[in-house]
């Protein structure tokens, strides 16, 4: 599974407003999409099509006048990754059956493919993780996971 550029850049520039978006003093700040694009290396006009529906989902909101921008709508403590990459209409799915247009499955006769579980389950599990990480762990680096003692141990 591969996420698209959509939904990785959402995640960027929420991740640079939630760093930026703070003063020396620690009160909030607006930030220009301009800054971000600058900052981030993303297309200005790609940033203002991510960042409306990031407003429209209640994860950002405008400031307008002098000094304008964005700020975020809630705390980065309180805004998780999986609600920015649903924000920008990007599922997270691993298998190939919605790419075919049928919920059903991705074989020529409608059947789910002998992997599908699989794939599901994979996706299932891709959200729980991004579920389970705010912006405030992406800019404080926390997103590592303690490695488990049994995945990928021989006997």
């Amino acid at each position: 599974m591969r996420l698209s550029t959509k939904g990785r850049y959402a995640v960027m520039a929420m991740a640079d407003l939630a760093r930026h978006g703070r003063s020396e003093s620690g009160e909030g700040r607006a930030v220009s999409l301009a800054e971000i694009a600058t900052r981030q290396e993303i297309s200005l006009s790609y940033l203002e099509q991510l960042f409306a529906r990031l407003r429209k989902s209640g994860l950002v909101r405008s400031v307008r006048g002098p000094g304008g921008g964005y700020r975020l709508a809630k705390t980065a403590g309180e805004i998780v990754v999986s609600e920015i990459v649903l924000a920008v209409d990007e599922p997270i799915r691993a298998t190939r059956c919605a790419a075919h247009g049928t919920p059903r499955g991705c074989m020529l006769k409608g059947e789910r493919c002998i992997t599908h579980d699989l794939w599901e389950d994979l996706g299932e599990e891709i959200h729980r993780y991004l579920a389970s990480v705010s912006l405030e762990d992406v800019i404080a680096k926390r997103t590592a996971r303690p490695a488990s003692s049994e995945v990928g141990v021989a006997a």
